[in-house]
């Protein structure tokens, strides 16, 4: 962890426009290396009070990203982030005031032929902003890293934190490393905000996303002599008949927590993926099935996964197929009287909390001993699609609540 920032920053302070415009201009696919972005963030908030700590992935190519705004010295200070950093946490269930608030840097590939613009180009379109990532969440991004630098200036009784991560949209593996390596996070406020675009809705609940691949193996050779090879393609189509079984009984088995996610109110399975064979006259010797299972909260992945190795193994007897989980997202849940939840609804102006069933950091995060609630401008309808836009309007009235949250949480002695 670096000390706080004693120098100038290095770049000027920017509208929530024009660093939205910055921030869509880098080409943070999650494909590629995300150090780009996350150096531009450091020097962007590179301002006397900030900390920050770097987060680096095993290889070093991606990188997380921890800022906390400090509270000012005086009598209503509490204990400082790096005091309780360098402490090792809190203790279980104690409460941490302040506020975190919370973004991906990693967007999803923007190679449709339907862009009508350059996707890493922001673009105004009248009432949105369109570019790869405007919505999701780059847009989010921006505020809070302004509201970062905005907060550097003013007096705060509790820290106000952002953590930026990597590799969201590929199985949020940057929220699952910063849980796994990074003990200073604990010391984190136990509030947080993650800005997924929500339609400014404030949500309490969504779904995991485990994925999984059943490779199955057999021996090639000339398809004019199969008796020399072992068609791998074969037992995998029977694998595929037995998921599709058990699909259907996950659906009619129902699930925990089902009246929450009334348009999907049980775990989803999709196979998503089949890849077998390198030629028409060539027996395959081998072919790959990968699947998605969406579990809601309450539901053991663990166990899902054995329910999918143990269709599998069935089905293609007497092949033993390979079965691996690629990522696992859990699922999240927040008590209906979680103060940031309370707090976030009353600001704007909700009084039911929603729910959502794609998969988000929040369900690692949550692991730091943060509530997690979702809350963002835009909507997930516009995301991952071409011409990806968030609408003017949204980012004002986030930008708004969110000031607002700033100053309940980190600005008041009271927390």
């Amino acid at each position: 962890m670096s000390n706080a920032r004693s120098q100038t920053s290095h770049e000027t302070a920017l509208s929530d426009a024009d660093l939205l415009a910055r921030l869509v201009a880098f080409d943070s696919t999650s494909r590629n290396s995300n150090l780009p972005i996350a150096d531009f963030l450091c020097d962007y908030l590179d301002l006397p009070g900030v900390r920050v700590l770097r987060n680096p992935s095993p290889a070093g190519d991606k990188v997380n990203l921890i800022f906390v705004v400090e509270p000012a010295a005086g009598p209503a200070a509490g204990p400082t982030w790096a005091e309780g950093g360098s402490a090792g946490g809190t203790a279980a269930g104690e409460r941490r005031p302040g506020l975190v608030l919370c973004g991906h840097m990693d967007v999803v590939p923007a190679e449709e032929k339907e862009w009508e613009s350059d996707p890493f180009t922001l673009t105004d379109r009248g009432d949105r902003w369109v570019g790869r990532g405007a919505c999701d969440m780059k847009g989010f991004l921006a505020l809070a890293a302004n509201l970062a630098r905005e907060g550097g200036g003013r007096p705060l009784a509790h820290p106000l934190a952002l953590v930026f991560t990597y590799d969201e949209e590929v199985g949020t593996l940057g929220a699952r490393r910063l849980v796994d390596s990074c003990p200073e996070a604990r010391a984190l406020p136990s509030s947080m905000v993650i800005g997924e675009p929500t339609g400014l809705r404030v949500v309490r609940a969504h779904k995991g996303h485990m994925t999984m691949r059943i490779t199955l193996h057999g021996r090639s050779a000339h398809s004019g002599y199969p008796h020399l090879g072992v068609n791998a393609i074969e037992p995998a189509g029977e694998v595929i008949v037995a998921l599709g079984r058990l699909r259907r009984e996950l659906a009619a088995a129902g699930a925990p927590h089902a009246e929450m996610f009334p348009e999907v109110p049980f775990v989803p399975l999709n196979i998503g993926r089949v890849q077998g064979g390198a030629a028409i006259n060539v027996v395959p010797d081998r072919c790959t099935v990968e699947l998605g299972l969406r579990a809601l909260p309450g539901v053991d992945s663990r166990q899902l996964a054995a329910r999918v190795e143990q269709a599998a193994r069935a089905a293609a007897a007497p092949f033993t197929p390979d079965c691996e989980v690629i990522a696992d997202s859990p699922p999240l849940l927040v008590a209906e009287d979680a103060p940031v939840l309370r707090r976030l609804c009353s600001l704007a102006g909700q009084r039911e909390s929603a729910t959502v069933s794609f998969a988000t950091d929040a369900g690692w995060l949550q692991g730091l001993g943060m509530d997690c609630i979702l809350y963002g401008p835009g909507s997930i309808d516009a995301a991952h699609r071409p011409n990806e836009f968030v609408p003017k309007a949204d980012l004002a009235t986030a930008r708004d609540v969110l000031e607002r949250a700033v100053a309940a949480c980190c600005q008041s002695p009271a927390g």
